[in-house]
């Protein structure tokens, strides 16, 4: 059958062309460096603004992992695992990394301060002001308790995946997911009884 009629295959095929191109820049091989970069660029941006919920900082850590990539591709040992989860560990660092550079989050009264092109002004604000106090909560967990949640409900990874993308244990995967639900469950109660 036609491969576009199997998703399954396609997302096969473009892993099996990463591992390709991984192999290829490994061995200085600039051209499929580049066409690497152009395949991993945008999924790994998108995945790095849900970490460091913001977007010049993803993108820092986005090249810096690019930089690591072409220093590192002759380490990659596809014996050793997949490429994807290789090139994921190695992304999630350099967003870790990048997040422990974040600054705080502006103020509350600042970011209502933005003006909105919104046709209803009381609904925007409202909708930014929950927007605002959950990323507010958000930023204020633990770098890997966010990520881990990011990984999941962002990226709809399995846990397995997400302990490998963070150097851990499944089990240690269960507890910052559970720590950082929990965490954000008290910090927005008062969120939730105001919308009740």
């Amino acid at each position: 059958m036609h491969a576009l009629m199997h998703p399954a295959n396609d997302a096969a095929t473009a892993a099996d062309a990463a591992t390709l191109l991984a192999l290829r820049a490994g061995g200085g091989d600039a051209r499929a460096f580049t066409e690497l970069a152009r395949l991993l660029a945008r999924p790994a941006l998108a995945q790095c603004i849900r970490i460091l919920d913001d977007r010049q900082l993803a993108e820092d850590a986005v090249q810096e992992a690019f930089a690591r990539l072409w220093r590192e591709a002759g380490r990659f040992d596809p014996a050793r695992g997949s490429f994807a989860g290789w090139w994921r560990r190695m992304l999630m660092n350099c967003a870790l990394d990048g997040r422990r550079r974040l600054r705080p989050a502006a103020a509350l009264d600042e970011a209502m301060a933005l003006a909105d092109d919104g046709p209803t002004p009381a609904r925007a604000a409202e909708t930014a002001d929950l927007a605002n106090r959950v990323q507010a909560a958000a930023a204020e967990l633990p770098e890997r308790q966010r990520a881990a949640l990011a990984l999941f409900h962002g990226e709809g990874l399995s846990m397995q995946e997400i302990a490998d993308a963070l150097e851990t244990s499944e089990k240690a995967v269960e507890g910052l997911l559970l720590r950082g639900r929990a965490a954000l469950k008290t910090k927005l109660k008062d969120l939730k009884d105001e919308m009740e």
